[in-house]
């Protein structure tokens, strides 16, 4: 049974940075892509960016960076310079390998949100 498990969310100060981590249990890296999303009140969840890819959201790029401890079966999401409108919930999220996408739809699994809150 897959499980992802968020944590390292709260408060931050504008230009502050958080630590994301997402412990999983149930899976493999190498057969799985393991990605990021958020969603901010009101906006549909976006894809940020998956372990191993050079993509980034342009909301994101430059200031977030994706990386997994494979022995601790972690993936992590690093967020530097945080501004106010990186404020919401993330989401780390797994689907079996095959045929790129960033849809929500084609991840199967969640974790349980964690929230962010970036202050002015």
């Amino acid at each position: 049974q897959v499980q992802l498990v968020e944590s390292g969310g709260g408060l931050v100060q504008a230009g502050g940075s958080l630590r994301l981590s997402c412990a999983t249990s149930g899976l493999s890296f190498s057969g799985y892509v393991m990605a990021w999303f958020r969603q901010a009140p009101g906006k549909e969840r976006e894809f940020l960016g998956s372990v191993g890819s050079a993509y980034y959201a342009d909301s994101v790029k430059g200031r977030f960076t994706i990386s997994v401890d494979n022995a601790k079966s972690t993936v992590y999401l690093q967020m530097n310079s945080l501004k106010p409108e990186d404020t919401a919930v993330y989401y780390c999220a797994g689907r079996v390998a095959g045929v790129y996408s960033s849809r929500a739809s084609d991840f199967p699994f969640w974790g349980q949100g964690t929230q962010v809150t970036v202050s002015s």
